[in-house]
């Protein structure tokens, strides 16, 4: 086997956003195969329960695992994959196509074309380095890509390197997933020690219950405290909520970005100086374009995936597991692996994608019964899209009525109110301080 990677080193995507805490304790970090091989040559395992960084994640494993003499030899570093077809065949020819070897243009290090013949490709490439932009229509708002050098997307590092862009500035945070929640909350840590830090928050679909997550009902804590914190940050009034925002074009000007957006039912612009994009990734499939692969139109995984992870159908971080099966495509002998597997879609865990190889391993060793069984079981997360967020408020429990979350919103609500500002269902303009029947954060 070789690997390809485009990286200086094995797991340059983490180590990207290596300042950010993952909510999954190492037992769920670590493949067995390749907890097996590491035990062969010495290593010591990190703590079970411990919620490593993406630096710890590559230095306690994936560069041990990198260095592993089972390994190193066949790992080319600096190798960005341009195309991969079968040889001497397009895409619409398929006479002898099953028998032709798999061709990979790469190019190395040294930038000098390169190509590999092989059996089969597994595509475990990811969608780091592809970020959906910030129009709900999927494209770059107008002024947005003028705007880059005040843009930053993903979770940028504002408390480590990135700090001199973020303190004593107004940024507001795009995005309803846990990446967006780690920005939002790495601002708030900022602005503890830069109190003129200011944040706002948008989410561009409504409500909060969704983003807030299960809370302490998560089977991942770490997951579950994001949520918990951020409720509570919102609670306190330390930053605005802006839900459902759309923004709609981008100015720039001396004073900052001018952002022009739709928020609930109303025209409104906001200045600020900087911007967070955490809205998700998607798939680079144009190096295989001339492969035939069968992917779901919506979310660009395949197709037998597509129904389980689809984000118009539920938010759940929770996924059946899965294997060569649903991953296969009408090439035989290509699959895509990890989060590119996932297409466009947000809920992927690390150990999906391990069960995920082990299958698709385990088919190209000639072990079809192997590669159909499932050795996976998911930790629960604690909501899906939909249901009410539970929040605890201080005027005590509400009677029966789905509709409140506590004495105080139903009284509010009994006397013509919109409500005291915590029921999941009530609009949220703006900052929450003014939700008074929660009284102090938890």
């Amino acid at each position: 086997f070789t690997i390809l990677e485009k990286g200086p080193l094995a797991g340059a995507a983490v180590a990207d956003w290596g300042h950010v805490r993952v909510f999954s304790p190492w037992r769920y970090n670590i493949d067995r195969a390749a907890r097996d091989l590491l035990l062969s040559d010495g290593w010591v395992p990190p703590e079970d329960e411990y919620l490593p960084t993406g630096a710890e994640l590559v230095r306690d494993y994936l560069a041990p695992l990198a260095a592993h003499p089972a390994i190193s030899p066949n790992l080319v570093l600096g190798a960005r994959v341009e195309a991969i077809t079968r040889q001497g065949h397009s895409k619409v020819m398929t006479k002898g196509r099953d028998a032709a070897p798999f061709a990979i243009r790469w190019r190395d290090a040294a930038g000098q074309s390169q190509q590999l013949l092989a059996r089969a490709v597994i595509d475990a490439s990811g969608t780091w380095g592809q970020p959906n932009p910030i129009g709900t229509d999927g494209l770059p708002v107008p002024g947005e890509v003028e705007a880059r050098d005040r843009i930053a997307y993903g979770i940028p590092d504002v408390i480590g390197r990135d700090q001199k862009s973020f303190a004593g500035q107004h940024t507001l945070v795009i995005g309803a997933g846990h990446s967006a929640i780690n920005a939002v909350l790495d601002l708030l840590d900022l602005q503890d020690s830069n109190p003129a830090t200011k944040v706002s928050w948008a989410t561009r679909g409504g409500g909060i219950a969704r983003l807030l997550g299960g809370g302490l009902n998560d089977a991942l804590p770490g997951r579950g405290r994001l949520g918990v914190r951020a409720e509570a940050a919102i609670r306190s009034g330390r930053l605005a909520l802006l839900s459902p925002f759309a923004v709609n074009r981008i100015g720039s000007d001396t004073e900052g970005l001018r952002v022009s957006a739709r928020h609930a039912d109303r025209d409104t612009t906001l200045t600020v100086d900087r911007i967070i994009v955490a809205t998700g990734l998607r798939p680079d499939l144009a190096p295989l374009r001339e492969l035939q692969l069968a992917l779901d139109p919506i979310v660009e995984a395949p197709p037998l995936l597509a129904p389980l992870i689809d984000p118009n159908l539920h938010s759940c971080g929770t996924v059946p597991p899965h294997g060569v099966v649903e991953l296969s495509h009408p090439e035989p002998g290509f699959y895509i692996v990890g989060m590119k597997s996932y297409g466009r879609a947000p809920t992927f865990l690390m150990a999906t994608g391990y069960e995920q190889v082990r299958s698709v391993a385990a088919e190209l060793a000639g072990d079809h019964v192997a590669a159909r069984q499932v050795h996976l079981d998911l930790p629960e997360t604690g909501v899906c899209s939909g249901e009410p967020l539970v929040a605890e408020c201080s005027g005590g429990s509400a009677a029966q009525d789905a509709d409140v979350c506590c004495k105080l919103d139903a009284d509010a609500k009994a006397d013509g109110k919109a409500g005291c500002g915590c029921s999941a269902e009530a609009p949220v303009i703006g900052a929450l301080q003014k939700a008074s029947c929660c009284g102090q954060a938890a």
